[in-house]
């Protein structure tokens, strides 16, 4: 049984395009970590993170200076304000997230 030469040339060609289609989506879907916490009111507003799978929760000392509209446009899929709370459902990145607060604060 011979592979031909054409097929694997082929096969090679596909992943090529495969893994650069992946680290294009990758870099795109990004968040811009800094502007989401300028968005926040800026790392001295934030009192405490958590989250629970999808959702990240922010406590705030002013919430009046988080800009809710701004949060939406980088990509939040909804946010519910409680108190000085903010839930934002940010999706595999809320983890990625909650790190790079508690590494900044």
């Amino acid at each position: 049984m011979v592979i031909k030469v054409e097929y694997i040339i082929i096969a090679i060609g596909l992943i090529i395009i495969a893994l650069a289609i992946i680290k294009a989506t990758k870099k795109d879907a990004g968040l811009d970590f800094n502007k989401l916490v300028e968005y926040l009111g800026g790392k001295d507003n934030i009192i405490s993170t958590e989250i629970n799978m999808s959702r990240f929760k922010v406590t705030l000392k002013d919430v009046s200076k988080a800009n809710k509209e701004g949060i939406q446009k980088l990509g939040a899929k909804g946010i519910v304000e409680i108190d000085n709370q903010l839930k934002i459902i940010l999706g595999s990145e809320s983890k990625q997230l909650k790190k790079y607060i508690d590494e900044i604060k």
